[in-house]
């Protein structure tokens, strides 16, 4: 059996369609997805297939973690945390000090990567602002921060 080698990449422009129908099939959110945003978001690809996504959004000092999904046939492997860790390390390079995200299912997850529980009104107004904080993430998800510096 050949083994399958994960690359992760920028995702461009092109990955817009399969990115949207990764996050639909994973139940999350695609309504705020914009045709310039992909840049932001890693893409994890096994033998040219798009296996795994994640985004960061940069506002000034503060960044959204978004979008995270992997294919339910390749999870367990530890692709979700490579795709954080690819955002991470952006927003570290874009001098983001503080990552927020909303999440409905993965909160004990990110707790174990050191994201600590807070008010989802203690989030600055650029990141409350955002469309997953006003409406496209229910009002239950979790909000979690992660210091980065």
């Amino acid at each position: 059996m050949k083994e399958e080698t994960l690359e992760l990449r920028r995702a461009q422009e092109a990955d817009l369609p399969a990115i949207r129908a990764l996050l639909e099939s994973c139940s999350l959110p695609t309504g705020d997805l914009a045709e310039s945003l992909p840049g932001s978001f890693c893409i994890g690809e096994v033998d040219g297939e798009i296996v795994g996504v994640s985004g960061v959004e940069m506002f000034g000092s503060n960044g959204l973690l978004r979008s995270l999904a992997v294919a339910p046939p390749r999870r367990g492997r530890g692709l979700a945390a490579r795709l954080v860790d690819w955002c991470e390390d952006q927003a570290r390079r874009d001098r983001v000090t503080a990552l927020y995200l909303l999440t409905t299912t993965a909160a004990d997850y990110f707790r174990r990567r050191g994201y600590d529980d807070v008010p989802r009104e203690s989030a600055p107004a650029s990141i409350s602002g955002h469309p997953q904080f006003r409406g496209l993430c229910p009002a239950s998800a979790k909000c979690l921060r992660k210091q980065l510096t």
